[in-house]
């Protein structure tokens, strides 16, 4: 099964209040193999005020030559196809999403389609602080990011760490194939080496057989040897 592990950073909390998205993150996950990756700054078309900045560290100059958000849509949704959606906090991700694409008539991000990893979290450790950096250490990540800055890639890549471990996955192991590839030796695979006989020891054998086992079984036996 195909899942987008997925970030957005914005300029502000709500749309409603005229905030929109400055960057996105998407990483890909195929039956729980990291795959590709989808990254896009975006321009939202108004100013950012210092506290905005001082979150994700995006400038306003920064975002002045970034396409809008109509230029990339299409990259975006062939990206995400029909996947699930796995997001922290999703009603605030997938809210800004669907406001974005309402706006230029595009079909919405349905939720059933996603899940929200806080209500995963929120299971686990009832009770107690489930945001990103609260979850890095209560599941002993070691994330080696640096998050001085949000980040809507960087934090798509912690997230999909926060994912695995929630599941019970504490990292994606090497498949079969690429063991084999590396010369890794499987416990199910014994070193076996080919023993080839030499033509006096096969003689010999031969020789052996023909007076010490009888003849109903040798011609069975020698031809083995021929």
């Amino acid at each position: 099964m195909r899942e987008i592990i997925l970030d957005i950073e914005t300029s502000g909390l709500d749309y409603k209040d005229g905030h929109r998205i400055v960057e996105i993150g998407c990483i890909e996950m195929n039956k729980k193999e990291v795959g590709g990756h989808y990254h896009q700054y975006i321009n939202p078309l108004k100013t950012l005020t210092e506290d905005n900045i001082k979150i994700h560290g995006i400038t306003n100059e920064f975002l002045e030559d970034k396409p809008v958000f109509e230029e990339i849509v299409d990259d975006f949704l062939k990206f995400i196809q029909d996947s699930s959606i796995i997001a922290h906090n999703a009603n605030f991700d997938i809210g800004f999403l669907n406001f974005e694409l309402e706006k230029i008539s595009k079909p919405k991000i349905d939720k059933i389609r996603v899940v929200d990893t806080v209500t995963i979290a929120r299971k686990r450790f009832p009770g107690q602080q489930v945001n990103l950096d609260a979850l890095v250490k209560k599941l002993k990540i070691n994330s080696m990011i640096n998050r001085e800055h949000h980040g809507a890639l960087k934090d798509a890549k912690i997230l999909t760490d926060v994912y695995l471990e929630l599941q019970g996955i504490n990292q994606i192991g090497l498949k079969l194939d690429e063991m084999k590839s590396n010369n890794i030796k499987l416990a199910s695979e014994p070193n076996l080496n080919k023993v080839v006989l030499t033509k006096e020891e096969t003689d010999a054998h031969k020789e052996f057989i023909k007076n010490d086992i009888p003849k109903s079984n040798w011609a069975l036996l020698d031809k083995n040897y021929e």
